[in-house]
């Protein structure tokens, strides 16, 4: 994608009066001052659409005010309004000791730059921060307590991640930022620049930034043992952060030399939001990252991962003799090193989604003990054609796998659907996900944060379940 755009999932904590002016004497609210602030900085936005909050999905979005055809541009920001390291009020001292501000998530600097320029009175992209007040509506997990995210979102994945993510603040924050900050109290203070704070910017960062997309190398003969280049560090983009996120989307932010610009990639009707996304993006992936959903039905990129560990669990059940034992052993050890830190196998809506691990898995674990010993002295094995092993493990590839592959598969996402806690094997009558989920009044009677996880669950269960059916034994054509 050109763009990793962000859905505005917070709640602007003012109310919009639209013949609030300053001509009536009276202070403009936070959106207005915005949209000046927006003219003065050259941002030019369409006539054809609007920021608004009335028939939007998520508080504020935009809205088109007349039809919009395909590759019409609906605003253009200039990129000195872009707010970044180099754009900050700070950037030469931010420049001067980068080599002290590098850590593992690479965004020190834009936290830095956004720590000072959320707190100084005199900030030029006050307008823009100002729409933010102490970030209190910010919703993402990693907001929510330790119990809600381990109870709600169980077998999900996402309260490891929220437990890195934390984990992971923390120790920026201490090793990284309190030396600078230290070093620099003419321009930060820890009283002030809390790691409280730093937490809701991280998530403010994580819900709102945009990164632009490397430049495509001109040569076809380009090593292939290169080392990647790292990504371009996050930027924070106004107007473009406004707009909603849907997979579906209409809209798409392209970036030119001297500006970015908001094009329609297909025809938008009067009265119709604007969209923009993000990439594919499974709804754990939205929560954990961007505190939202999408309807699990109507999210295509949804995913469900089956543990390795799942697999290998189902491998040796039964396993009694010592032989047979050490040979599991041995089929563990070569999979840890040849998956290094895969630990989970990702299914979609259309298959599997990591095929040649999922392969390589089946294929060790399936192994005789004269197959795993031939497998060691040659070192492994010719590979099969990519295209092969996709439609292989493709749902309309997955009936006709080996039964001892499909009992694998079959079993590891039993194991994994058991992980989540189904309320089906609870006692006292408590609903299924997939109950509440079709109780419309149920459903809307749940806290957002329940609604949220809910989608996240029933999402992840129903591509299992889906997996479960494939590889059931009235499926098994072959031994």
């Amino acid at each position: 994608m050109a763009t990793k755009a962000k859905r505005p999932k917070v709640t602007i904590s003012f109310e919009l009066t639209e013949n609030r002016t300053v001509d009536d004497g009276l202070e403009m609210n936070p959106l207005q001052d915005f949209l000046q602030w927006c003219n003065r900085v050259g941002l030019v936005l369409s006539n054809k659409v609007c920021v608004s909050k009335e028939g939007t999905v998520a508080e504020y979005g935009m809205l088109a005010e007349d039809n919009i055809e395909e590759g019409e541009v609906l605003f253009t920001i200039p990129r000195s309004a872009l707010l970044h390291q180099e754009t900050t009020e700070v950037s030469v001292v931010l420049n001067k000791e980068s080599s002290s501000l590098e850590s593992s998530s690479g965004w020190v600097p834009l936290l830095l730059t956004l720590l000072y320029e959320y707190t100084s009175p005199r900030s030029h992209w006050k307008p823009y921060l100002s729409l933010w007040t102490d970030f209190k509506t910010l919703d993402h997990p990693m907001f929510w307590s330790k119990e809600e995210r381990d109870g709600l979102l169980r077998g999900t994945g996402v309260p490891d991640a929220v437990d890195t993510d934390l984990a992971n603040i923390q120790r920026e924050y201490t090793d990284v930022v309190l030396p600078f900050i230290a070093k620099h109290p003419d321009l930060w203070n820890p009283d002030t620049h809390t790691l409280e704070l730093y937490t809701k910017l991280v998530a403010f960062v994580m819900a709102y930034s945009f990164q632009e997309p490397q430049e495509e190398e001109d040569s076809e003969d380009e090593d292939e043992d290169e080392e990647e280049k790292a990504p371009n560090p996050p930027m924070m983009v106004p107007m473009a952060d406004m707009l909603n996120h849907v997979s579906n989307h209409n809209a798409n932010l392209e970036f030119t030399p001297g500006s970015l610009k908001m094009v329609c990639v297909r025809p938008i009707r009067k009265g119709e939001e604007v969209f923009n996304t993000y990439g594919q993006m499974a709804n754990w992936q939205l929560l954990h990252m961007y505190g939202f959903t999408e309807p699990y039905r109507s999210n295509g990129n949804d995913t469900a991962d089956v543990p390795v560990s799942n697999l290998y669990k189902v491998a040796t059940q039964g396993v009694q003799s010592d032989v047979d034992r050490q040979l599991a052993e041995e089929q563990r050890e070569v999979l840890c090193r040849m998956m290094q830190e895969k630990g989970a196998i990702v299914f979609g809506k259309q298959g599997c989604l990591t095929d040649a691990e999922l392969h390589t898995v089946l294929k060790v674990l399936c192994m005789s003990k004269e197959e795993f010993s031939e497998f060691k002295d040659n070192e492994g094995w010719e590979e099969d054609e990519e295209d092969e092993i996709s439609l292989a493990f493709s749902n309309e590839g997955l009936p006709g796998l080996k039964a001892s592959w499909k009992r694998l598969i079959h079993e590891a996402a039993r194991l994994t659907v058991r992980s989540y806690g189904d309320m089906e094997e609870e006692e006292g009558g408590v609903k299924s996900d997939q109950a509440l989920m079709e109780d419309k009044a149920a459903f809307e009677g749940l806290s957002s944060r329940k609604q949220q996880a809910l989608q996240v669950r029933c999402g992840q269960k129903s591509i299992l379940h889906r997996l479960m059916e494939l590889t059931e034994s009235r499926f098994q054509l072959q031994q």
